[in-house]
Parts: structure tokens; C-alpha cells; sequence
């Protein structure tokens, strides 16, 4: 299949699901925590000086413009560390904000107390390593493909992409774990509203998607279909 739903391998080696008293005690910053749909990790300007790794949920980066616009541009989910790495700057200012979509349950953990841990743990550091590396080349091709494709294949590619992190298999195909709204899809693929809604809309009328307030369902084969024709 095209789409194939996988799991962030880096998540599965985190160190923290081993023996996590034992790690309390060691470091006593570590707390395990959740949060409640739209609640924040924490907010654009906020001096931050720890770390989260989600546990489960997703939640999603955003910054806030100048002018008031809010640009979302990512999506992390089990696995992935969000936060302050700085270990110089204990007052660290924070370019984004970190917000739940659905409960996200995370660990937190202060900065120099992470340092040490990966320093005892050689493991951990390797799948923290893979992690940020795997964001890095999400956030390239990103940028390569809003720079030379069409927004139709960037709203095409994002949509596999969000199935294979989101999706669960329904009847037509996957039905995404998250709602976004049209304006969070435009800011991911790098295009405003109102192309990406017409494209929405289009895609509603041929059959490759339904979507509602609460959910977007995505016709497997239809979406296949669609994106071979798009790059021949």
C-alpha cells in the first residue's frame, strides 16, 4: 500500500519506560504529566528551561506573527522532545507555542537533568539523535517542495503523511487521529486558506476525502490514483 500507518521507532527506546521511580529518584525533575485538548506546554515567550517527550497524543508547534496570524508548522506525536536544549541560557525564550491536540500525556524534565541522563544512557542518545534528525528532514523537504511543487501535490503529500502518523484504517482508507482546521492544513503545506480549501473541496467532490468538523476520512485508493496522475 501507499500508505502505510507506522510508529516513530526513536519512541520506543526512550528510556523513560524502564523503571521510572528509579529515575526519580536519580533525577527529581522528571515528572510525568498530561494535558487536556488546547492546552499549552508552553506559550510563545515563555522562558522555559526543560524538556518534554511525548509520551502519547500529539501536539503542535505554532508561532504567532506580528500581525496577530497564528502559522502552524508542525505536527509531533510519541517519540518526539520539544523544549528548551539550551544548557548555557537558563532563561531561554521560546520562538513557538507547544499545544495539545487531544490529551497528550508527556514527560518533563529540566535541562541539566537531561544532559546527564543521556550522558549515562548511550542509547537514549542515539534515539534523541534520530529523533531531532528525522524533524530536520521533515522540515527540509518541506521547505524543498513548497519552493517546486504545485499546492495541490504539497496538499496531496501532507495528507499521506498526516495517515501515516494519524491514521487508522476505516472503511475507505484512513481516518485521521486529529482534526485540523483548513488554515492549520494551509500552514503546513505552505499556502493560504483559500487555495487549500477549494482543493479540499475539490478532493470532497471526486471521492478521495470527506471531512467534518471532527474528522477527515481519506479514500486510500483514490488518494493513489490521485497523485500518480498529479506527478505524471
Amino acid at each position: 500500500m501507499f500508505i502505510e500507518k507506522h510508529t516513530n521507532d526513536a519512541s520506543l527506546n526512550l528510556g523513560f519506560e524502564w523503571n521510572f521511580e528509579q529515575l526519580e529518584k536519580e533525577f527529581p525533575s522528571i515528572r510525568l504529566t498530561n494535558l487536556n485538548d488546547r492546552s499549552f506546554l508552553y506559550h510563545q515567550g515563555d522562558k522555559c528551561s526543560s524538556l518534554f517527550l511525548i509520551k502519547g497524543g500529539i501536539v503542535k508547534l505554532s508561532h504567532l506573527t506580528a500581525q496577530g496570524n497564528e502559522l502552524t508548522f508542525a505536527l509531533l506525536s510519541k517519540g518526539d522532545i520539544v523544549g528548551c536544549l539550551d544548557i548555557v541560557n537558563a532563561d531561554h525564550v521560546m520562538e513557538e507555542n507547544a499545544q495539545a491536540l487531544g490529551k497528550v500525556d508527556f514527560y518533563r524534565i529540566e535541562c541539566n537533568d537531561f544532559k546527564q541522563l543521556i550522558t549515562l544512557r548511550s542509547d537514549l542518545s542515539w534515539s534523541v539523535l534520530t529523533s531531532i534528525y528525522a524533524r530536520k528532514q521533515q522540515i527540509e523537504r518541506k521547505l524543498i517542495a513548497t519552493h517546486t511543487q504545485p499546492v495541490k501535490q504539497r496538499v496531496i503529500k501532507m495528507l499521506s503523511e498526516l495517515a501515516q502518523l494519524f491514521g487508522t484504517r476505516c472503511l475507505h482508507g484512513y481516518a485521521l487521529e486529529i482534526f485540523l482546521t483548513q488554515q492549520e492544513l494551509a500552514d503546513l503545506v505552505g499556502a493560504s486558506r483559500s487555495v487549500v480549501s477549494t482543493i479540499m473541496n475539490n478532493f470532497r467532490d471526486q471521492g478521495v476525502l470527506n471531512y467534518t468538523r471532527e474528522q477527515i476520512c481519506i479514500n486510500d485508493p483514490a488518494l493513489i490514483s490521485i497523485e500518480l496522475s498529479s506527478e505524471s
